[in-house]
């Protein structure tokens, strides 16, 4: 018998992981940033993902919208484990072995996991002196490629 990680995770906690580190100011619309909504139940594929209609614009909306993890077949324990396992340093292949996915499903999740991760860091305020070693500028045009291929093209006349 093979025990594999995600066997042992349990998919509520991940659910309530999520709320608490998005909601940790408590529950607001995706949509138009209101704190006004009501509990909706659950969503259809997932009896811990909760559903909230806001009563300003009176979306629906859930613990997932307009999250990296919104819109995937794939159960969130399994995309909470990939990240943690590529926290890890672990290859895709070694992670999609572990998780039980194919290296494209695997490779398909890491990426977009990456790109949210990238998209949420703070961003980098330069203050004071800011040094750089070199700036190399493409020798022959410096800024005007259209006098590269003129010259080009009448090189070629010349042949």
């Amino acid at each position: 018998m093979i025990l594999q990680i995600k066997d042992i995770v349990d998919e509520r906690l991940c659910y309530e992981k999520v709320r608490e580190l998005r909601w940790s100011e408590g529950v607001k619309c995706p949509h138009c940033q209101s704190r006004e909504y009501k509990r909706h139940g659950h969503h259809n594929t997932c009896e811990h993902r909760y559903r909230y209609q806001c009563k300003k614009c009176k979306k629906y909306f859930d613990d997932l919208t307009n999250t990296v993890f919104q819109g995937h077949h794939q159960e969130l324990k399994v995309w909470i484990i990939c990240l943690y396992l590529m926290s890890l340093n672990l290859s895709n292949a070694q992670i999609a072995k572990e998780l039980g996915l194919t290296e494209n499903d695997c490779h398909a999740m890491t990426s977009l996991l990456r790109e949210g991760v990238y998209e949420k860091r703070p961003q980098e305020v330069l203050e004071g002196e800011v040094e750089f070693d070199e700036l190399y500028l493409v020798a022959g045009h410096k800024g005007k490629p259209s006098a590269v291929k003129k010259k080009s093209v009448s090189q070629d006349d010349d042949v």
